[in-house]
């Protein structure tokens, strides 16, 4: 495949280029006891998240070009002074002093793995012997979300600056992958690269969507703090090509809430996906429309996005999560990802398949329900149909505490008039 010049200028436009990370060990090396700390509320089963995931992936590789984290990481290992440079930021990060010396002479796909996997410690000294931890670096256990350590800004890549500690390293691998890979063609900025970088600058992709070239709609979460959307606000200043950041503020409980695309999700050119609740009741989270004319800004609040969207020509009609009728039941929805949609091209859409109201509710504004499952065993051609929603088993995956959106990070869209 050619080089992929890296854009996305709209939450929608047909899905050309995404990358992904299958689940993998990584997901069941935890305990109880660590699974806080790896900001888990529960333990996956790898076996049935594995099962549900490859419905997901072979649906994403039907629609377009589809490329593993791990795959790409091992790929610009080959350069040695890539591995260098990264393997010593990642200990240097972690404080895994000397470790980089220790790993450095793994084969590349390896060493990937075990970037990703975790390195064990070993027990070769005393304080090694005496640690209570398994690994010298812990593994990844969130990197199948791969929508949160970077994202696309029409053709430019933002590194996140994570929130948590325990997922810092993947933002470091997705900055390699993008600068480095010869497949990816993308200009990337990165906060923790700048001298004056402010240490309350927080920002992660499930915040940060692209509504059309001119406009983001942005979360301000316990994710993404109001210093890192005013650091991205000072990047596309620059840019001189998104004119409005609608900015939502959202709950810090309960975990559910901890992403803007786990209440609010682009459908098509005309619908969106929303947990009513948060997102157009009367309540005490804001939302504030940031306007930009060259250069200078303007700030304002608006009553909800669909009202700061209508203000800039551009009107969405809600589609509620977990229907109208029953709070209990979109409030257990939306805990299980059922606002978290993909759009792989406009009103084709990848969801789950347990949220059955919010499904309901879909069919009720003409979208077929296609099973992923009778896709890929070719008893239905999605082609046949016009306006769509694929779903996927999802029993196992929405315990890891997010959606379809989440597990994807596209590099790469078509243009939507």
């Amino acid at each position: 495949m050619n080089k992929i010049d890296v854009k996305v200028n709209s939450e929608i436009g047909e899905l050309e280029a995404v990358i992904i990370h299958s689940p993998g060990p990584e997901v069941e090396n935890m305990t109880p006891k660590s699974a806080e700390r790896a900001l888990y509320s529960d333990i996956l089963n790898l076996s049935e998240a594995s099962w549900e995931y490859d419905q997901f992936r072979k649906i994403l590789d039907m629609h377009a070009a589809t490329f593993e984290v791990k795959d790409l990481l091992s790929d610009i290992l080959y350069n040695e002074s890539v591995k260098s440079s990264l393997l010593a930021k990642i200990c240097r990060n972690e404080n895994a002093f000397c470790l980089d010396a220790e790993i450095i002479d793994l084969s590349n796909e390896e060493l990937a793995r075990q970037l990703i996997e975790g390195v064990e410690l070993r027990r070769d000294s005393l304080t090694n012997f005496l640690s209570n931890e398994k690994y010298a670096l812990q593994p990844l256990h969130n990197f199948f979300f791969t929508r949160d350590a970077s994202s696309t800004i029409n053709d430019f890549v933002m590194i996140n600056k994570m929130a948590n500690v325990v997922r810092e390293r993947e933002a470091l691998i997705m900055e390699a992958i993008f600068n480095y890979h010869p497949k990816l063609k993308a200009q990337t900025f990165n906060p923790i690269n700048e001298v004056d970088t402010d240490s309350k600058i927080s920002t992660e992709g499930g915040d940060i969507q692209i509504a059309r070239e001119d406009t983001l709609v942005i979360g301000n979460s316990i994710r993404t703090s109001t210093q890192g959307i005013d650091y991205i606000l000072s990047k596309v200043k620059r840019e001189n090509k998104i004119k409005n950041v609608i900015v939502q503020e959202l709950p810090e409980t309960p975990e559910s809430f901890i992403h803007l695309d786990m209440t609010f999700t682009f459908l098509s050119q005309s619908e969106v996906m929303v947990y009513q609740p948060v997102i157009l009741s009367s309540s005490r989270y804001k939302t504030i429309h940031i306007k930009i004319d060259n250069g200078k800004v303007s700030i304002g609040e608006a009553q909800n996005i669909l009202d700061a969207l209508k203000s800039i020509n551009y009107e969405v009609e809600p589609i509620y999560c977990g229907g109208t009728t029953d709070q209990w039941v979109q409030e257990r929805e939306q805990w299980h990802s059922g606002a978290n949609f993909f759009a792989l091209a406009p009103g084709k859409i990848l969801g789950y398949g347990r949220n059955n109201y919010t499904l309901d509710e879909m069919n009720k504004h003409g979208y077929d329900i296609l099973h992923a499952e009778d896709i890929i065993k070719g008893k239905v051609n999605f082609k046949n149909y016009d306006k769509y929603v694929i779903t996927i088993d999802s029993s196992e995956l929405s315990r890891g505490g997010g959606g379809c959106r989440c597990m994807t990070m596209p590099v790469r869209r078509k243009e939507v008039s």
